[in-house]
């Protein structure tokens, strides 16, 4: 059952009518992912009233867990019937481009998890090891592995959407910085500086990247980065009109 969070005349709003989940990090987990979306259906289904549906996906689909390209595959072919689906992009992914395009990246992505990523491609990662292959080996394995129709959704993954009274970014914001004048590597990559403000950003960030046992809500930001790879609990944060809630796997 969704965890429902108390709502007010001050809580931020979404245009009337719209209903919004965002989903956190998925990390390879399809079975969280698969497990999620269909509470989502459910729950939107319950929702009937809604005249519009919208799923917004905060990033980091690949590395750690065991099915980074069946999570990729499924997002790709799932219809979402009914549902405006935005993409957003992680530093994951932002990794993962970056070692296409420049092999050198390789020990930073294996770092984070790539090995997993890889592996879930058929990349006989083990062997590649074995016989200390050159980064070029690599990264030429790997694209020969990759689907076009998969390489298609790294790259064109959005940085942000705005819905309302809220934005939804992987990462979060430089403050002081207009949100319109935000640069790639901070909406993919920044913490601290995002994290630790207090003051107003100017819309509501939601946002992944940063793990915690439970949502974090502030009230300049929600945290929805659950740490699903290793807590099993993979979370959506659903937003209709002034109201909030969460639902978990």
């Amino acid at each position: 059952m969704p965890v429902s969070v108390p709502s007010d005349s001050d809580v931020p709003a979404l245009p009337k009518g719209q209903l919004l989940y965002a989903v956190g990090d998925i990390h390879g987990r399809l079975d969280l992912l698969r497990d999620l979306l269909q509470r989502i259906e459910d729950d939107a289904h319950a929702r009937s009233h809604a005249s519009r549906r919208t799923l917004v996906f905060l990033g980091d689909y690949v590395d750690r867990g065991p099915d980074s390209s069946g999570v990729v595959a499924n997002l790709i072919a799932r219809p979402f019937e009914g549902f405006d689906t935005h993409f957003l992009k992680g530093n994951h992914e932002a990794i993962l481009l970056d070692f296409l395009d420049d092999p050198l990246h390789l020990n930073h992505w294996l770092m984070n998890g790539g090995q997993a990523t890889m592996d879930s491609y058929g990349v006989d990662t083990r062997a590649l090891a074995e016989a200390r292959a050159r980064s070029e080996t690599w990264r030429e394995a790997f694209a020969a592995a990759l689907p076009e129709a998969h390489l298609r959704f790294f790259r064109t993954l959005q940085l942000s959407v705005t819905i309302g009274d809220y934005l939804f970014v992987h990462a979060g914001v430089r403050p002081g910085v207009p949100l319109a004048a935000q640069s790639e590597d901070d909406l993919v990559w920044i913490r601290s500086p995002f994290l630790d403000h207090a003051g107003s950003f100017g819309k509501i960030v939601v946002h992944g990247h940063t793990p915690a046992l439970l949502p974090v809500i502030r009230p300049n930001r929600i945290g929805i980065d659950t740490g699903a790879v290793f807590s099993d609990r993979l979370t959506a944060l659903r937003l209709e009109d002034r109201a909030r809630a969460f639902l978990h796997t």
